[in-house]
């Protein structure tokens, strides 16, 4: 499987994200973690600029894999994204 290049921005208190992050470990993927809401101040001012340049509505999860973005718990898309064969 080809590197990727993969960031997760979650709520630490979604359950979509907590989701999100436990498919990306079942896949074996190494990823970028960050919990916005335990950011402050400038930090978490440039986080969300980030994630609204991505996803104008800042929903989480957000997950950057390379160059495509996938907003919401999407196992199929976050799969694809990845290159891995849905065996269901």
């Amino acid at each position: 499987m080809a590197e990727n290049k993969t960031i997760l921005y979650a709520l630490s208190t979604c359950s979509h994200c907590k989701s999100t992050k436990r498919l990306l470990s079942e896949c074996n993927v190494e990823y970028d973690y960050i919990e916005v809401d335990d950011l402050e101040g400038v930090e978490r001012k440039a986080i969300l600029a980030n994630i609204r340049a991505m996803n104008p509505r800042c929903s989480f999860p957000t997950v950057k894999i390379n160059d495509t973005v996938i907003v919401g718990y999407k196992e199929k898309l976050i799969k694809e994204a990845l290159g891995i064969k849905d065996e269901t």
